[in-house]
């Protein structure tokens, strides 16, 4: 059986050891992660908003300021998407031949119609899916969205997405203290349904893509000769 002051002194030892990292590193990690998710495609690997709520939590021991990191967080985005814009306008055709793409195809082509149909609300939208985060900018530039258009939607989207994030891991932090605290089986009960909800949102994301690529692996025979 599940200890719940365990449970509350591990989750808090954790918080105590990033708050215990250099700030500067902090910022700089945060900062890059959140950059390099579209501009270099680091979002298939390490979705940027964990880092972006691990900056949050490290901001609860002050060692870095919350209100830098909603500053930071957003711009950092802002200039990777805007990276990540220009490198699918000048080489998204090539970009579509690497493995790590390629095997996407069908939730490539799925999200390109839906650039097509909806968009700079699309360019939105996706900011808040981690697949969708990390090739949008690249398949705005390839489509030709104008520029103008994608900086005005993608900048709205990374100030709610960087402020939001980093706010939720900063009240997330402040409210482990409290578990620890306050500890109660109705405490655990919640961190156990938030915990469950991130492993089911997951899994469901990630079934949501399979079905994207077997449809897609279904009406074009021809990719799965060429793989």
């Amino acid at each position: 059986m599940i200890n719940p002051m365990m449970t509350a002194s591990i989750l808090t030892t954790l918080v105590d050891k990033i708050g215990h990292l250099p700030p500067t590193l902090i910022y700089v990690t945060v900062g890059l992660l959140a950059f390099a998710e579209a501009a270099v495609f680091i979002g298939f690997i390490f979705p940027g908003e964990t880092a972006v709520i691990i900056g949050g939590v490290a901001a609860t021991q002050g060692h870095v300021n919350v209100v830098a990191l909603c500053i930071l967080v957003p711009v950092a985005a802002i200039l990777g998407d805007s990276v990540g814009y220009v490198v699918g306008e000048k080489h998204g055709h090539h970009l579509l031949r690497l493995p790590i793409i390629r095997h996407r195809r069908g939730a490539i082509d799925s999200a390109l119609a839906q650039l097509k149909k909806r968009g700079p609300m699309y360019v939105f939208l996706g900011r808040f899916t981690a697949f969708l985060r990390a090739v949008m900018p690249g398949l705005a530039g390839m489509s030709r969205m104008d520029y103008k258009k994608f900086l005005l939607a993608n900048a709205a989207g990374g100030i709610v997405w960087g402020v939001g994030f980093t706010l939720i891991g900063y009240l997330s932090g402040h409210a482990i203290h409290k578990v620890e605290k306050y500890v109660g089986r109705f405490g655990i009960a919640l961190l156990v349904l938030l915990v469950a909800f991130m492993v089911w949102h997951h899994i469901h994301a990630k079934r949501k893509e399979q079905a994207f690529e077997r449809e897609y692996a279904a009406t074009h025979p021809e990719v799965n000769e060429e793989n």
